[in-house]
């Protein structure tokens, strides 16, 4: 599950690449700046309902920006956590930026993470069948991009400097998922990677040529504006990346 795969032939799927080992969801509560958020998201207990707008536990307060089919899921490695405290001395703890699943590594693989998950790739979550219920599955659709509400989140708890801008220059924001198909998920399932269609579009790829100063040949970009389920507001910065003769 490396990020250098040129061809779904050199990996075997469906493969185990991790545990989920907790599912988070929240509740609207208020927040900073006279709104309300859900970015803080507790632990669920028991198996929870997955459709196409995400876990039915699940709130989104701004709903413009966050939740919805293409952002229904949200998955952050724990090393992000890990890499935040470390740079700026804090102990943020994991659950506290918004995310809905965490996963752990088996039998020597890499954490998922920017580097080695692609647009694209298809995670299944739990075998076949739980309780008679079909195991949910999900698509990488896009990169999140981190925004003020990390900095007001952490911000509640320390004075620091401009987190969420540190965030997208190191490109640990996680990613999120359409859902493939609806069903029951809850922490100790096994995932599986069942799909790769595009071996070549990493997240740390896509955030690095989203974020270049740089042109790039056409043939660099084009590939990506083919991926038919990358979203379309990455499709349109990439598109002007394009060196124009």
């Amino acid at each position: 599950m490396s990020a250098d795969h040129s061809s779904n032939s050199e990996i075997n799927l469906p493969l185990h690449v991790a545990n989920l080992v907790c599912v988070r969801a929240g509740k609207a509560m208020p927040f900073t700046r006279e709104e309300m958020s859900a970015i803080d998201k507790a632990p669920i207990k028991a198996p929870v309902a997955v459709n196409f707008m995400g876990l039915t536990t699940d709130e989104q307060a701004d709903r413009k920006h966050h939740g919805g089919p293409l952002k229904a899921v949200h998955q952050l490695p724990t090393a992000t956590y890990e890499k935040i405290n470390t740079e700026f001395d804090l102990k943020v703890r994991v659950g506290t930026l918004g995310e809905n699943l965490t996963t752990e590594a088996v039998d020597g693989l890499p954490e998922m993470d920017e580097s080695n998950v692609c647009i694209g790739d298809v995670y299944q979550y739990g075998d076949d069948k739980i309780n008679g219920e079909d195991s949910v599955q999900l698509r990488i659709v896009q990169p999140r991009r981190p925004c003020y509400k990390i900095n007001d989140q952490i911000g509640q708890f320390t004075k620091v400097p401009n987190i969420a801008a540190w965030v997208s220059k190191q490109g640990i924001s996680g990613w999120y998922f359409q859902v493939v198909r609806d069903g029951m998920i809850n922490a100790g399932l096994p995932v599986y990677l069942v799909e790769r269609p595009y071996p070549f579009a990493t997240l740390e790829k896509l955030w690095q040529l989203s974020n270049s100063k740089e042109k790039f040949d056409a043939e660099v970009i084009e590939p990506w504006l083919a991926i038919e389920c990358l979203e379309d507001s990455w499709k349109k910065v990439l598109a002007k990346k394009i060196q124009q003769d």
